[in-house]
């Protein structure tokens, strides 16, 4: 069978093709970073609309790619949610029309069910129980996987998700979005401790993250330092950040596989692009005797690979989907 995948939640269009959890045909996406710099981050407004113009295409594209007419196609999944709601509706209005009008099933999706899952598109076959933690923009995340598809919450940012705050940062410095892959290249040669950041505490001890310490913090140190592109301190202050965030997102997954003990640890998300947290999630699985699995870079960040696989996985645990023109988009996630 043929799992048709569209992904819309934000700024990236994209469709992918898949014939079974493991073997992906296309996988297109179309980024909007180009559209949205000059504003720092996202417009709403104009993702969507940028969304409308591009989805045809964009499908046409995949299934050229994966060399199938979409009269080939035996099931169309689409992100249901969490997102922006403008972005979202683009997507999952093409595809209800695309399935009323192929008479295909639909399975909706959700977008961080996705991102964990997509893990599994390279991974077959991974150790359970696994603690996963999704990173991204939006979304600072760590859940316990009993098996596929069983997956509960256990810990949530509180404030700002960590690519946010990368992101925000690099936008009050000027130096370029997406803020995250800007600071991880600008950081590369400069000192990680050079500048102080104190680990969040939760007065709970929950296992829940919190960044916007770190923001106030790094606007300090901006105003003490006279920092801004143009200092030599820039590397050191950037890379110290960096490694801030990425020591909290350690931090937490550390104190959770103490409490849980996992065979594995998953990491997910567009932050899982990162190098420096790549390196550093590696060493703890190591050290702790764990499996580790990260997707490779084109599927951590938005893609609709991980949406058709995800669908795939569903459909072969008995979810058959159906076409019911009322499915509606929603803006936040019980994942």
């Amino acid at each position: 069978m043929n799992f048709l995948g569209i992904e819309t939640s934000c700024d990236e269009t994209a469709a992918s093709v898949v014939t079974d959890q493991t073997k992906v045909l296309s996988n297109v996406v179309l980024s909007q970073d180009e559209l949205h710099s000059p504003y720092g981050g996202i417009v709403p407004e104009l993702a969507s609309r940028n969304h409308v113009i591009s989805i045809n295409y964009i499908i046409e594209e995949s299934l050229k790619r994966a060399q199938l007419k979409i009269k080939d196609i035996d099931l169309i999944s689409v992100t249901q949610g969490p997102g922006l709601i403008g972005s979202l509706l683009v997507g999952l209005s093409f595809a209800k029309g695309l399935a009323y009008t192929l008479q295909k099933p639909l399975i909706p999706i959700d977008h961080l069910e996705a991102h964990i899952h997509s893990v599994f598109i390279e991974n077959k076959d991974i150790p359970f129980p696994a603690l996963a933690l999704l990173v991204s923009g939006g979304h600072t995340s760590l859940y316990l996987m009993r098996k596929k598809l069983d997956t509960r919450v256990l810990a949530r940012t509180r404030d700002d998700a960590a690519g946010e705050a990368l992101d925000k940062i690099a936008k009050f410095m000027e130096i370029g979005y997406p803020g995250g892959p800007v600071i991880e290249k600008l950081s590369q040669h400069g000192d990680p401790k050079e500048f102080d950041f104190a680990l969040p505490k939760m007065s709970d001890q929950s296992l829940d993250f919190s960044f916007s310490g770190f923001k106030t913090a790094a606007l300090r140190h901006i105003k003490t330092n006279k920092l801004n592109k143009k200092n030599p301190q820039l590397k050191d202050f950037l890379a110290s950040f960096e490694h801030s965030v990425v020591n909290a997102l350690i931090s937490n997954i550390k104190k959770a596989a103490s409490q849980h003990f996992p065979e594995s640890l998953i990491l997910c998300g567009g932050v899982a692009r990162n190098k420096r947290l790549r390196k550093r999630f590696k060493e703890l699985a190591k050290e702790q005797g764990m499996h580790s699995f990260i997707p490779s870079p084109e599927f951590c960040t938005d893609n609709a690979a991980m949406v058709a696989s995800l669908a795939w996985e569903k459909y072969n645990q008995g979810e058959k989907g159906k076409l019911s023109l009322d499915l509606n988009a929603y803006a936040q996630s019980s994942y």
